[in-house]
């Protein structure tokens, strides 16, 4: 796979599945835009990504003038948009008891509404280049999981959003995908709350949840991605590709 001359644009860049993305695109010659909320995070992505070196766009996803920017500063910097990456997300604790509308609200601003206006303006551009999307899910978009309202709501958000814009978009010859990855050894989980001794048993349950028995990589969802942005993945359109160490086909026995 070679990305030599295409722009690739990846949200949520400064941390886990984004910066490895980032990471393996530059192996492969893109040229990247990344965008993050921590520009020192972002700055040691960059370090460890080939020349050219990455542009850096920070902002909010719950900013519609910086959703905005993260795309007119892409254009403006390199003249055209050949891959997006909306992997920017995040996770929270909450079921139907215990929720808000400010827990929803703030997932949903995330997850979900600054992914559709961030690929609304990026569309008109992917058209020109004949691009593709590919969106980052979960496996709580395509199976149920109690404590994890609002998040699980969100991800079956984006994986239908992924089917519905490839149907609207494949007579343009623009393709859309997405990951749905299973537990992933990142900062996310963290970042949702849990301390270390409530991630250490989380990873080891994980063992028993996964059929592979062990949570996943983000390098092994990261080739994923990039085999989905690539000339390889040409006829696949339209799909929510399970990186998940087979979590999604187990059931209780």
């Amino acid at each position: 796979m070679s990305f030599v001359g295409k722009v690739v644009l990846i949200t949520g860049a400064s941390s886990g599945i984004g910066a490895t993305t980032a990471v393996y695109f530059s192996q492969l010659g893109a040229l990247l835009s990344l965008h993050g909320r921590n520009i020192q995070n972002l700055q040691k992505v960059v370090e460890q990504c080939k020349e050219p070196k990455p542009y850096i766009v920070t902002g909010e996803m719950t900013n519609e003038i910086d959703v905005k920017n993260i795309l007119d500063f892409t254009i403006q910097k390199y003249g055209k948009l050949d891959v997006l990456i909306n992997n920017a997300g995040i996770l929270e604790s909450g079921t139907i008891q215990n929720t808000s509308l400010e827990q929803y609200n703030r997932i949903f601003d995330v997850n979900v509404k600054s992914i559709y206006y961030l690929t609304m303006l990026a569309v008109p551009y992917l058209i020109k280049t004949k691009g593709n999307i590919v969106n980052v899910s979960s496996v709580a978009g395509t199976r149920a999981f109690p404590g994890v309202l609002s998040y699980c709501m969100s991800k079956s958000a984006i994986d239908q959003f992924t089917r519905c814009v490839a149907l609207e978009l494949a007579d343009k010859q623009v393709r859309v995908n997405a990951v749905n990855p299973g537990v992933i050894i990142t900062n996310l989980h963290r970042n949702s709350g849990m301390n270390e001794e409530k991630l250490k048993a989380f990873f080891d349950h994980s063992k028993t949840t996964h059929a592979l028995g062990r949570p996943g990589s983000s390098d092994e969802v990261a080739k994923t991605i990039v085999f989905l942005a690539s000339d390889d993945a040409s006829f696949i359109t339209g799909q929510t590709l399970a990186v998940d160490g087979g979590r999604s086909v187990m059931c209780p026995r």
